[in-house]
């Protein structure tokens, strides 16, 4: 069995789940195996939306244990559940939940881990996993010595694809109590945006915003193309009150959008390794020898205060 750990954000799937889903299907298909999706909280309602995109089975590990998260309670819950269905792969997506829980299982369940991976294939009956390694400027192809393989997928990468199945809904013992460690509270900023890593568009500022305040100007184009806003570290680290949340970058957020824009971004590489992946680059730098260019799809070399501004018209009233 392959099985997924999904993750639910307001009763629905999170995208970057359903992704994994699909490409879980995929895989499954070339080699003769079920998809389970795997669900574990205090309630799991909404998972059977997974049943949609490719899962022959949607295990639940509901408890009120659970309800607060816990790295060592939901890794041991995964671990016993790949255990109890004995699935051979492991997969999820490489959100912050996951990046955390997944190799965590990972050891318990004494089986390899590959990291934010971009490709996944079957080989010879194996797993194989393509991951970007020395900061994106190589690919490393993985693969697993232990029969249980586990590997998170980086978001944004894998396409949606909507495959219905039969999803019978089946509801596994959880973990007991006494974990080391529990989150007692989330402070959830509002806005109805989607998490960077999830989002389509972005458009990042750098040093050359000046400010913070400049980042309204940001803001303003990234709601005329339904996009989120990012930045660079240096831009957070400036003292500016960015939060850390929307930093982009080997020390931030790896984001793989379909459209990137930079506004005054130099292009250091621990920026680079976050976003080098987006699948359209546009560059916006007053410098035309600034390292950003190398990677951009398009490049604008201007003062981004009379650029933005006049794209952001431009796209409004087109």
């Amino acid at each position: 069995m392959f099985l997924v750990f999904c993750e639910l954000k307001d009763g629905a799937v999170r995208k970057s789940s359903l992704e994994v889903l699909s490409e879980a299907r995929r895989l499954a298909d070339g080699a003769g195996a079920p998809v389970g999706a795997l669900f574990v909280g205090a309630s799991c309602a909404g998972a059977e939306q997974a049943a949609q995109y490719g899962a022959d089975a949607i295990i639940k590990i509901e408890a009120p244990s659970l309800a607060a998260y816990s790295s060592d309670g939901y890794a041991q819950a995964v671990a016993e559940a790949v255990r109890a269905k004995g699935a051979t792969v492991l997969l999820g997506a490489a959100t912050s939940a996951g990046k955390d829980v997944l190799p965590r299982a990972a050891a318990r369940l004494e089986a390899g881990y590959a990291a934010d991976v971009t490709g996944l294939a079957i080989r010879d009956g194996r797993l194989a996993c393509v991951r970007p390694v020395y900061a994106g400027k190589a690919l490393a192809d993985t693969t697993f010595q232990s029969p249980i393989q586990v590997a998170s997928t980086r978001p944004n990468v894998f396409a949606v694809a909507p495959v219905p199945k039969a999803g019978a809904v089946e509801c596994l013992p959880a973990p007991a109590g006494g974990f080391l460690a529990v989150v007692r509270e989330i402070l959830a900023k509002g806005g109805g945006k989607p998490d960077l890593t999830e989002a389509d568009v972005i458009v990042s500022g750098g040093r050359g915003l000046k400010d913070g305040a400049n980042f309204k100007l940001l803001e303003e184009l990234a709601d005329v193309l339904g996009g989120v806003v990012g930045a660079s570290r240096a831009a957070v680290d400036a003292g500016w009150g960015l939060p850390h949340s929307i930093q982009v970058g080997q020390t931030g957020k790896v984001v793989n959008p379909t459209l990137y824009i930079a506004c005054g971004i130099s292009g250091a590489i621990q920026h680079l390794a976050g976003m080098s992946g987006s699948k359209v680059i546009v560059a916006i730098n007053k410098d035309p020898e600034a390292p950003i260019f190398k990677v951009a799809s398009y490049g604008i070399v201007g003062d981004l205060f009379e650029v933005v501004p006049a794209l952001t018209k431009a796209l409004a009233t087109a």
